[in-house]
């Protein structure tokens, strides 16, 4: 969900969930061992990410939603700094203000999203974020059917709301359709850092910015409680199952699958966020909810396949 990462392959392209960055992927890499093992490693992460999401929940009672997201991108920033080790000088200020915008957009989006688990089931929370990258796939799109993908989604989301939000708490569904829009913001300038910064440096200095921009959130609303040992552990937990392990497992599988293919599988979140919703927090599905997600799921795979299917020669 999330959620920050360092994916490009022309992102503005794809559908990505929480997970979206800039590690493009590497067109003369040999892919061994045939897509097996580089899906196994993409559907790990995304379990990954989303039970930490699930675990985040259950954190929220100790630290608040804002002190989640100070932990999750404090702890995540200081692993990624010390592995990175990247350097800060011969950048210039564009390159700089490029960080700059796509951490501001990672910290605005784990705001908005914890903002919304906290008041709305976990696999509705992605539901709905998922429509930001779908959206900015969609308007990237010079194809009819990117409509028809556009019209199934609203379908989704209209089901998944019973005709109003109010049934899923209004103000949690606008932190969730919130995510989504810096989601989107997120994607474009992920992609940005990602070629103006080599390795994941970019990932790590914009994670930075966001854990620096969330700091003084999550200092206001759970104080010295961010330092109790237990919730600290559980912050470390959450950062390395959100962002460090997942981010790591996609940049592998990147290497050796493409693009489209990474995106269709990402576009399963939605699903593997109510698996972990409904294991860990106990939030079960209803019949309508599923088939609302199908929808979403749907809509986010039909739309990448039709923007990463070659346009036919005229």
């Amino acid at each position: 969900m999330n959620h920050a990462d360092a994916r490009s392959a022309d992102a503005s392209a794809v559908a990505l969930p929480e997970t979206a960055a800039a590690h493009p992927p590497d067109a003369a890499a040999p892919r061994r061992g045939g897509a097996a093992g580089p899906v196994a490693l993409v559907v790990g992460g995304a379990l990954s990410v989303q039970f930490g999401a699930a675990l985040a929940v259950l954190l929220i009672p100790r630290a608040g939603a804002l002190g989640v997201v100070t932990l999750r991108l404090t702890l995540a920033a200081l692993v990624l700094l010390l592995v990175c080790r990247p350097r800060v000088r011969g950048y210039s200020r564009s390159d700089w203000g490029t960080v700059v915008a796509f951490g501001a957009a990672m910290g605005g989006m784990n705001v908005c999203i914890y903002q919304a688990i906290d008041r709305i089931p976990l696999g509705a929370a992605v539901t709905l974020e998922v429509l930001g990258p779908l959206a900015l796939s969609v308007v990237a799109s010079r194809r009819l059917i990117s409509l028809v993908w556009a019209g199934l989604a609203l379908a989704g989301v209209v089901l998944l709301s019973g005709g109003g939000f109010d049934r899923l708490d209004p103000v949690g569904a606008g932190f969730a359709l919130a995510a989504g829009a810096l989601w989107a913001t997120y994607i474009v300038f992920s992609a940005r850092t990602g070629r103006r910064f080599p390795q994941a440096d970019g990932l790590a200095l914009a994670m930075a910015v966001g854990a620096v921009l969330s700091l003084p959130l999550g200092l206001a609303e759970a104080g010295t409680r961010l330092a109790v040992p237990s919730t600290l552990a559980l912050g470390l937990a959450v950062a390395l199952l959100s962002s460090v392990l997942p981010y790591t497992l996609e940049l592998i599988a990147l290497r050796r699958i493409p693009a489209g293919t990474f995106a269709v599988l990402m576009s399963l979140e939605p699903a593997v966020a109510a698996l972990a919703g409904f294991l860990v927090l106990r939030q079960a599905l209803s019949a309508t909810d599923a088939a609302a997600i199908a929808l979403v799921i749907a809509a986010s795979i039909g739309a990448v396949r039709s923007r990463t299917r070659p346009a036919p020669a005229h």
